[in-house]
């Protein structure tokens, strides 16, 4: 895809998902700014670090990024985390942190940079799978997730005709490329783990012309993993729960 002198604004740009997206749009001509917490940076055009949960820091990122370009054409909300849920010590404190990070932070960046999108501007919102499927002690992610999902359609309807707004819903990435076991693999109907590249060649579809009929919607890629029906013995599986 051709990106050429296109303004790509990327939250968690530093590490993981939101690293190949940086590297990706700039392979195809983009301009990328990167606001994230760690240290270390990113190999990008302009990288404020900062938590993304404290107001003065969405600032600030906004008004460099504005001062630099003057427009956008693009935001990615891609910066989430978890600090577990009720079988652990996530509290108040805890709970709504992720929420802040994972939720009101994009709503932010969004209302902040509104009057800045050029023609065609798109916001993709990185969701989950686990925001309709969980494991135990996931609260703080999965109700981030969940909120993400659907601040995109709520948005998508309020900026109609100004930007389009989407989310991709990542299954299991291995964002360390790590390896994973024969199982692993086998029980994703594609066959295989999820890489960074799946989630980042979605997200640029989204941004891109090609997609200018579509808002409001969420794209699962997920190798197939939640559309599998699982029972006790099938395909070898055995429920071990009480």
């Amino acid at each position: 895809m051709n990106f050429t002198d296109k303004i790509v604004v990327i939250t968690g740009g530093a590490n993981g998902i939101g690293r190949n997206m940086v590297q990706e749009f700039m392979a195809a001509g983009a301009k990328a700014a990167v606001i994230d917490a760690d240290p270390k940076g990113a190999a990008c055009d302009l990288y404020y670090q900062g938590d993304i949960a404290e107001e003065k820091n969405l600032e600030q990122f906004v008004s460099q990024v504005i001062t630099k370009y003057e427009k956008i054409d693009y935001l990615i909300n891609n910066a989430c985390l978890s600090r577990k849920g009720i079988l652990s010590a996530c509290g108040f404190e805890d709970f709504n942190y992720v929420l802040k990070v994972g939720v009101t932070a994009p709503y932010m960046l969004t209302r902040l940079f509104l009057k800045y999108f050029n023609k065609n501007g798109a916001v993709v919102n990185i969701s989950s799978t686990r925001a309709a499927m969980s494991q135990a002690d996931t609260e703080s992610y999965s109700a981030a997730k969940g909120g993400i999902a659907a601040l995109t359609h709520a948005m998508a309807i309020s900026l109609a005709g100004k930007v389009r707004v989407n989310s991709v819903s990542p299954g299991w990435i291995d964002t360390a490329r790590s390896g994973q076991s024969r199982e692993d693999k086998e029980q994703h109907p594609v066959k295989r783990i999820g890489e960074p590249y799946d989630i980042t060649r979605t997200v640029m579809f989204l941004c891109s012309e090609d997609s200018g009929f579509i808002t409001g919607e969420n794209i699962t890629v997920d190798g197939g993993m939640t559309k599998r029906m699982i029972y006790h013995n099938d395909d070898g599986w055995k429920y071990g729960g009480i």
